[in-house]
């Protein structure tokens, strides 16, 4: 199992699900030849970005990097996103800069089983 678990959010997954939903459309109209499915599917991927965006900034993702395991549930909320994520994109677009560099958390999760 990876040690970042990467997009095992509520904002990974509507992220996802959106996408693939507007990918479906985009691929129905371009096998039945119809502009505005082309176009209402695209757009769906486009909120697809948004959505997630929205989400993570909303305290529904998560900073980059490693997590404890006691915080991968899916229903695991980040409480520190309101002041933003060292190294993280998606807070900088919002104007959130944290001043905290990046801290890996490896040490705090067990390599194996046995641990």
């Amino acid at each position: 199992m990876s040690l970042y678990d990467e997009g095992h959010t509520i904002a990974g997954w509507t992220g996802c699900a959106v996408a693939t939903l507007g990918s479906g459309v985009v691929g129905a109209g371009v096998c039945t030849g119809s502009a505005p499915a082309l176009v209402g599917g695209a757009v769906l991927v486009a909120a697809s970005v948004l959505v997630t965006w929205v989400l993570h900034l909303s305290g529904w993702g998560k900073p980059p990097g490693v997590r404890p395991r006691g915080e991968w549930r899916l229903s695991a909320r980040d409480t520190e996103a309101r002041g933003g994520h060292p190294g993280c994109v998606g807070c900088a677009l919002a104007g959130r800069r944290a001043s905290a560099p990046v801290v890996t958390r490896a040490e705090s999760i067990p390599l194996s089983p046995i641990e």
